[in-house]
């Protein structure tokens, strides 16, 4: 993967309707700001319950963006980077309502987990509470088959998304086919979607167990083998993502984004030092996702101090729903469905408050900490949350999932906040120094200087937190760097 910035997006939410669009978008309105694209869940279908995280067929594209050949194009012009849904699929599948139909007699029966499959003795109460799980409740939901039997199926997220079993002929088959496709379409890299929470076994807590190292590193090993390098999407406590990072090609900094907002809210850089004195090089950094802005990453977790104290912690949350007006509150926790117990649901750019000069600086923190990184498509043009579609859908994370118009993006365009961010970007794609090694120079906790060096050529950021501001300086090839906000 290229050390360059990275979009991500959904097809059909920046003003086109499919994937030519997109290829024609990056080409022509956003030229230059990036070496690649994550696309998000461009399966059949894209609105399901959970925006394409739900597939009914993860091996066709939904035929309103296009086919596989329109991948390969596009995968011409940048890198391109898929989901691989690893977890689950939806209850809508060819497979399971085939299995709900046949009962055991369904050739997919053993594709999906049931209770018994992973407790055929049953289970203790303390087995059950000691499961992981990221929203309210138990893993399980019962469902009635034809021949009115039920069963309790296993539903890590969803009712709607049906956790499949890895392991079985049938689920070894299946993720095979679709690394297969992503190979002839020349995808570069694919993200393991809630890889943790792939391999359930009894008496464990059934995420992140020794058995789903195991399983991520063969299934890393198949994609080597076609060329494609992996990305895991775990949220965990930062020593455990610190071990992650050890055993796979890239993990997310997901720490970063709670850091950033510590480091200009308190206008003192202390954490964020301490985390990259340690933090794994191997990682993707974002500020904004898809999802919400993760607070289990820099948390304490079973008495172990996190990158930030719990105390300090609850006030940053707080502040976040400060600087939103409290409209994050309305999309955080019970306020609306589809939770996660450990996010904030809120775009980037107002949990800063609308303030373009620090939105700035912390793209400028994350541009120039280690790792490639990555801007998500409504970050890009730092913007507010979607009040509208979350009374619409009352789903948390559609806070941050905006419709943009063709004429939105030319507006958006012609903001001051989107020519200086283009800028930025632009010269973090085209600075050598990148590649180089990172130095965190020593400074006051209210400064942060931070420095590439390869060979004569440096480039360094300095930045004033008291002001909120900052200032790029570097030499290249003898030519002077110069950015200041």
């Amino acid at each position: 993967m290229k050390n360059k910035v990275q979009l991500i997006t959904y097809v059909d939410r920046l003003g086109v309707k499919n994937i030519n669009g997109l290829d024609e978008l990056l080409n022509t309105e956003l030229k230059g700001m990036f070496g690649g694209v994550h696309i998000l869940p461009f399966f059949n279908p894209i609105d399901g319950e959970d925006a394409g995280f739900d597939p009914i067929n993860h091996k066709q594209i939904d035929p309103r963006l296009g086919d596989w050949s329109d991948i390969k194009q596009l995968s011409s012009s940048v890198e391109v980077m898929a989901d691989l849904i690893v977890n689950h699929m939806s209850a809508d599948s060819i497979e399971f309502q085939d299995y709900l139909e046949k009962g055991d007699e369904s050739e997919y029966a053993s594709l999906f987990l049931t209770y018994n499959s992973v407790f055929p003795n049953g289970a203790a109460e303390q087995e059950l509470v000691s499961i992981y799980r990221p929203r309210p409740g138990f893993p399980f939901n019962k469902m009635k088959f034809k021949d009115g039997s039920e069963k309790l199926i296993w539903t890590t997220f969803t009712p709607k998304q049906i956790d499949i079993d890895v392991y079985s002929e049938k689920g070894e088959a299946y993720l095979e086919d679709i690394l297969t496709i992503y190979e002839e379409s020349n995808i570069k890299m694919i993200r393991l979607d809630a890889a943790g929470y792939a391999i359930k076994k009894a008496g464990t807590s059934c995420f992140m167990i020794p058995e789903t190292f195991a399983f991520i590193a063969e299934l890393t090993e198949k994609a080597h083998r076609r060329g494609i390098e992996v990305l895991v999407e775990i949220h965990s406590y930062f020593k455990t993502q610190i071990e992650i990072a050890k055993k796979v090609d890239y993990v997310y900094d997901f720490a970063l984004p709670v850091l950033v907002l510590d480091t200009i809210y308190n206008k003192d850089a202390g954490n964020l030092k301490k985390w990259l004195a340690i933090a794994p090089r191997n990682v993707i950094t974002v500020l904004d996702t898809h999802d919400g802005i993760g607070i289990v990453d820099v948390a304490s977790e079973n008495g172990e101090p996190g990158l930030i104290p719990d105390t300090v912690l609850d006030e940053i949350v707080k502040t976040m729903h400060k600087k939103s007006e409290g409209r994050s509150l309305k999309a955080t926790g019970a306020a609306a469905s589809n939770l996660d117990l450990y996010q904030v649901n809120c775009t980037y750019y107002e949990a800063l408050g609308k303030d373009d000069e620090a939105y700035l600086l912390a793209r400028a923190i994350q541009f120039f900490v280690p790792g490639v990184p990555q801007v998500y498509y409504v970050g890009v043009f730092g913007d507010e949350n979607d009040m509208e579609l979350l009374a619409q859908t009352n789903v948390g994370r559609d806070i941050n999932r905006h419709y943009y118009t063709l004429k939105e993006i030319a507006k958006k365009k012609e903001t001051s906040l989107f020519k200086s961010l283009s800028a930025l970007m632009k010269l973090r794609n085209r600075v050598e120094a990148f590649n180089g090694d990172f130095a965190v120079l020593d400074s006051p906790a209210e400064n942060l200087k931070l420095k590439w060096t390869s060979g004569d050529n440096y480039i360094q950021l300095n930045a004033n937190l008291s002001a909120t501001t900052f200032e790029i300086e570097g030499i290249e090839n003898g030519k002077t760097i110069n950015f200041k906000i």
